[in-house]
C-alpha cells in the first residue's frame, strides 16, 4: 500500500475495525473509505456492489461481521450464520469484481476443532468437529477463508485470510449477552457488589490478544502477507478462565468469585501456533495485564 492508496475499512466502527483505522492513520495513511451501517448494508448485495463501483477501494479490509460470545451463539445460531455468510460473499466477491488490488479477510479460531492439536496450526482447519455453541458463526468464517482460496485459484484475485484468537480492546461490546468472555467479566466484576458469577469451573485454556497488536498484524499481512493458506494471529500464550479472573478481580476490585458449573466452560483448550505471523517480524507487544487495565480504563470512560 502506499500513503495515498484508497482504503476501505468495512466494519469501521467495531473492535477489530476502529483498531485497524487507528492504525492506518498513525502511520499517515489518509485516504481511508468508512461507510456507516444505515448507508451501506453489507448484506444487501445490491448497496455493495454499487458501493464497490462508485468508490472504486484499492485495499479492503473487512473487519464486518456480526459477532457475540457462547450466549448469543446459542441463541441466534441463524442470525450469525446468514448475516456473515452475506456479509463475506458481497464483500469478497464485489471486491474482485471491481479490481481491488489485495482483500483481507478476517476469520476466527473458533474455525478450528473443539479438539485440535494444541498450539493449534494452520492445517487442523476441517481435521474434527467444531465447538457446537458457536459452529454457525464458525462455518461462516470457514466459508470466508475458502471463498478467499477459491478466488485466488481461479481468478488470481489476491484475497488473504487472518485467524485471530480472542481480541479484547478499546470499543469492545461489554454487553452481558452478546459479548465475548473478556469484556463480559470487566463488566460483571464493575457492577457486582461483593461477588461474580462465572460460567463453567474455570479450567478452560484461552489466548487472548489485544485489537491494537492485532490491528498492527494486519497492516503487516496486507504488506507483506500473500500465501493462499490462511495464517493465524495470536500470542501464542494462553491462560486459565480462573486465571484470568483473578487478573481482573485485581484490576476492578478483589471479589468473591463462584463458578456456576451448570453452564458450559466451551472448547478446553484453544492457543494458536503463530510462528508464520513470527516470522514475517510481528509479535505482541501488549501485555494481558497492561491490556486489561487500559480496556477497564477505557469502559469506565464510556458508562
Amino acid at each position: 500500500m502506499e500513503i495515498n492508496s484508497k482504503i476501505f475499512v468495512a466494519g469501521h466502527k467495531g473492535l477489530v475495525g476502529s483498531a485497524i483505522v487507528r492504525n492506518l492513520r498513525s502511520k499517515g495513511f489518509n485516504n481511508i473509505i468508512t461507510q456507516d451501517r444505515n448507508k451501506l448494508d453489507l448484506t444487501n448485495e445490491m448497496n455493495t456492489s454499487s458501493f464497490f463501483r462508485k468508490e472504486e477501494p484499492e485495499y479492503v479490509f473487512n473487519a464486518a461481521a456480526k459477532v457475540g460470545g457462547i450466549l448469543s451463539n446459542k441463541n441466534y445460531p441463524a442470525d450469525f450464520i446468514l448475516n456473515n455468510l452475506k456479509i463475506q460473499t458481497n464483500i469478497i466477491h464485489h471486491s474482485y469484481k471491481s479490481g481491488v488490488k489485495k482483500l483481507l479477510f478476517l476469520g476466527s479460531s473458533c474455525i478450528y476443532p473443539k479438539y485440535a492439536l494444541q498450539p493449534i496450526k494452520e492445517d487442523s482447519l476441517l481435521d474434527g468437529k467444531l465447538e457446537p455453541t458457536n459452529d454457525a458463526y464458525a462455518i461462516a468464517k470457514i466459508a470466508g477463508l475458502r471463498m478467499c482460496k477459491a478466488y485466488q485459484e481461479q481468478y488470481g484475485f489476491n484475497a488473504i485470510s487472518l485467524m485471530p484468537t480472542n481480541l479484547y480492546g478499546i470499543n469492545d461490546n461489554f454487553d452481558l449477552e452478546n459479548s465475548h468472555v473478556l469484556p463480559a467479566m470487566i463488566r460483571k466484576f464493575h457492577e457486582a457488589d461483593d461477588k461474580v458469577t462465572l460460567w463453567g469451573d474455570g479450567s478452560a485454556m484461552r489466548e487472548f490478544l489485544n485489537v491494537d497488536d492485532l490491528a498492527e498484524a494486519c497492516y503487516v499481512c496486507m504488506k507483506d502477507y500473500n500465501e493462499i493458506e490462511h495464517i493465524n494471529i495470536g500470542t501464542g500464550k494462553d491462560v486459565s478462565i480462573k486465571e484470568l479472573s483473578e487478573m481482573v478481580s485485581k484490576v476492578i476490585k478483589n471479589k468473591t468469585i463462584i463458578w456456576d458449573t451448570s453452564k458450559p466452560n466451551g472448547t478446553p483448550r484453544k492457543v494458536l501456533n503463530v510462528d508464520k505471523i513470527k516470522a514475517l517480524g510481528w509479535k505482541p507487544q501488549i501485555s494481558l495485564e497492561k491490556g486489561i487495565k487500559s480496556t477497564y480504563e477505557w469502559y469506565c470512560s464510556q458508562i
